[in-house]
């Protein structure tokens, strides 16, 4: 059995200094998107000038990396109250309804706004499958796209990482893919409305307790553009959620088969490499990035090896169409 630990860290002293703007430095990545941040530690109180930067920086690179964090979830949540009030996990209802026990180290937080992202059993063993996204490839996707309100950002904070075993995880700039479309393009898809399927998750794992849908008349989940305008950039950016077999997402008023092709062809120009940046997770890494304006994806990882990672949401607002 896996149990964990600070063992399975590489823990530093607690640090005795102070955060500053004269320390802060953004370190863009050279990708679409993505910037390291350093000198500032989530351990230490974060003055307002720190955190009004850490904002601006976040707007300008979609994705902010953190390295060599050692926090609790209280400093988790702290760090991500930076950027805006918590989002309570849209999926740890599913568990929940489904009979399945709080356990803080294993699979479901005791934190209602801080979820246990693992490839453990609930007998605390790596394994492929574990009701959850598990050790699996996660495909593209916008966290929590299925509900009415779905969350500004995710930070993700990594205690357990497997040893070249996989799990890295790759963003892109959302941004870019709108506005490389071609005009005929934006044309077609301008006041479109698109239902996001709730009920699988990021790994194509059917929810616990939902039933497959058969037909698009079953699929629920709500109604969002499919470009929304960022409230803080009024920047226009190309809104996906998730793509799954049919019947899933599916964009209101279109015949099925047009449907799908418009669909096809949204995906292959959004999940361009160009668009992209990945990340190889060391443990005390901290990612914070902008579920307005990018998509996620994470590599498999290898089951025979430990992966945890604590995540936790900001609440974000209904999305703004620019139509």
């Amino acid at each position: 059995m896996h149990t964990v630990g600070r063992s399975h860290t590489t823990a530093r002293p607690r640090p005795s200094g102070i955060n500053t703007r004269a320390s802060f430095r953004v370190v863009p990545s050279g990708a679409a998107l993505g910037a390291e941040i350093q000198g500032v530690d989530f351990a230490l109180a974060v003055p307002e000038d720190v955190k009004e930067a850490l904002r601006k920086a976040w707007a300008e690179h979609l994705v902010l990396l953190f390295r060599d964090q050692d926090i609790d979830d209280h400093r988790l949540l702290a760090a991500a109250g930076i950027f805006g009030p918590p989002h309570d996990s849209a999926s740890r209802k599913y568990h929940l309804n489904a009979g399945r026990k709080v356990d803080n180290r294993y699979m479901i937080s005791e934190h209602p706004s801080v979820s246990i992202i693992s490839n453990l059993d609930e007998n605390g063993d790596p394994v492929k499958d574990n009701g959850s996204l598990g050790s699996y490839e996660v495909v593209w996707h916008t966290d929590n796209s299925y509900v009415e309100v779905p969350p500004a950002g995710s930070m993700l904070y990594a205690l357990v990482v497997p040893v070249d075993g996989g799990g890295d995880t790759s963003f892109n700039n959302q941004y870019l893919a709108y506005e490389e479309l071609s005009d005929e393009f934006k044309r077609v898809i301008e006041g479109k409305y698109q239902v996001h399927d709730s009920s699988r998750n990021s790994a194509g794992v059917l929810r616990p307790g939902v039933r497959l849908p058969t037909k698009a008349e079953e699929v629920e989940g709500p109604t969002h553009p499919l470009v929304r305008v960022h409230p803080v950039t009024r920047k226009r950016a190309l809104y996906l959620g998730r793509r799954r077999d049919w019947p899933s997402n599916y964009i209101v008023g279109m015949p099925n088969a047009e449907n799908e092709a418009l669909l096809d062809k949204l995906w292959a120009h959004a999940t361009q490499s160009k668009y992209a940046w990945t990340h190889k997770w060391r443990v005390g890494d901290i990612v914070l990035w902008d579920n307005r304006c990018c998509m996620h994806y994470r590599t498999e990882v290898d089951p025979m090896q430990p992966r945890i990672m604590h995540r936790t949401t900001i609440k974000g607002e209904p999305p703004i169409a620019p139509w």
